[in-house]
């Protein structure tokens, strides 16, 4: 047979006869509140749990947020490694010349071939980090790199028609040559 919670608690001890009739008036005064005033009577656990469930469903957005950040941010890296590496400039039976750029603050060296240094020096191949190395890549495809994240980009000679000479520069008519040796 089924009893109420209630009774089952009276039984059991747990509650008293004055505690149960007070839980009761308490529970039927409400429920005629609701009737007359027809108003919702505020019930603070509902409103606990709700507001937990809205905080956890905004935790739960934020996290996915930078997931899926995270997520972009890996696919764009291994873009430009994929770039990098398909399109990199390997001349390791010719490289004889010794071609000096520099790293943020470091001058690094890297042997390339006489033709490779000449197009560097005009700006047509560009020097990008991978890694611990270097590789050389064409132009076209250090801009794709720079539209994606251009901290890859370490060493990029202005072409001559980028460089412009001041008016009154005393030595206008000593020009100095890209491939100088240093």
């Amino acid at each position: 047979m089924s009893h109420s919670l209630q009774d089952q608690l009276l039984k059991a001890g747990l509650v008293d006869k004055e505690k149960a009739k007070t839980i009761k008036k308490n529970k039927q005064k409400q429920s005629k509140q609701k009737l007359k005033q027809k108003k919702v009577v505020v019930d603070e656990v509902k409103l606990r749990s709700e507001q937990a469930q809205q905080e956890k469903i905004a935790k739960d957005r934020e996290l996915n947020r930078l997931r899926a950040e995270q997520a972009k941010q890996k696919d764009i890296l291994n873009q430009i490694k994929q770039l990098i590496l398909l399109n990199a400039i390997e001349d390791d039976n010719h490289a004889d010349v010794a071609y000096n750029f520099t790293d943020g603050t470091v001058i690094q060296k890297m042997y390339v071939s006489s033709e490779t240094q000449a197009q560097l020096s005009k700006g047509k191949l560009v020097i990008v980090k991978l890694d611990d190395s270097y590789k050389v890549i064409p132009t076209v495809v250090a801009d794709k790199i720079a539209l994606r994240d251009d901290s890859y980009l370490v060493h990029q000679a202005l072409n001559d028609k980028h460089s412009e000479i001041e008016e009154d520069d005393p030595y206008a008519d000593y020009k100095v040559p890209d491939d100088l040796m240093w």
